[in-house]
C-alpha cells in the first residue's frame, strides 16, 4: 500500500460508536447468541459495544497474524485460540465480530474454527463481503480505512490544496 492512498476514509471515535451501534441493532433480532468472538486487534472496541448493547456477557478473542516483521503479508498464523467450550457445536451461538473484512483471508480462517457462526463485522469490502453475514457499510477494494485508533488531530490540508 502507498503510504497516502487515494481513498482514504477517515473514522473519528463518534462515528466508529455510532457505527457498532448501527450493528448491534441489525444484530438484536438474531436469536440464540450466548458469546461473542472478537477478532484482535481491530474488533476489540466493536465487540465491546455489541456485547452490551446485547446484554451478551461472553466475549472471547482470537488473533491471527498475516504481517511478518517484515511487514509483508504471508501465510496466516493463529497466535490465540478460542476456547474449547465456544468451539463445541462449531460455533452454533456465537457471533464473531471485527472492525472490517478486506479480502477475507483472516475470516476464512475464522469461519473455519466456527462454521455455524454469525460473522458481523461494521465494515466490508467486495472481497471478503461474501463471509460476513450482517455488516453496516460496505467500502470500495481500493479504499483504506484510517481507525480512530490509528490517527491523532492535526491539521487537515483543504482540498483545493491552498491554506
Amino acid at each position: 500500500m502507498s503510504e497516502h492512498p487515494a481513498k482514504a476514509f477517515p473514522v473519528s471515535w463518534d462515528q466508529f460508536h455510532r457505527d457498532s451501534r448501527a450493528l448491534a441493532w441489525r444484530l438484536a433480532s438474531e436469536k440464540g447468541l450466548r458469546a461473542v468472538v472478537c477478532i484482535t486487534r481491530g474488533g476489540l472496541v466493536p465487540a465491546a459495544i455489541v456485547a452490551r448493547e446485547l446484554g451478551i456477557r461472553v466475549v472471547e478473542t482470537v488473533s491471527i497474524a498475516s504481517y511478518g516483521e517484515d511487514r509483508q503479508q504471508g501465510e496466516l498464523k493463529v497466535l490465540k485460540g478460542i476456547t474449547p467450550e465456544l468451539l463445541e457445536g462449531q460455533g452454533e451461538g456465537v457471533l464473531i465480530v471485527d472492525d472490517l473484512v478486506d479480502t477475507g483471508a483472516t475470516m476464512k480462517v475464522v469461519r473455519g474454527l466456527l462454521p455455524k457462526a454469525h460473522v458481523a463485522t461494521v465494515y466490508a469490502k467486495p472481497l471478503g463481503r461474501p463471509l460476513v453475514d450482517t455488516f453496516v457499510t460496505e467500502v470500495s477494494q481500493d479504499t483504506w480505512i484510517y481507525f480512530p485508533w490509528d490517527l491523532e488531530l492535526s491539521y487537515a490540508q483543504p482540498i483545493h490544496g491552498k491554506g
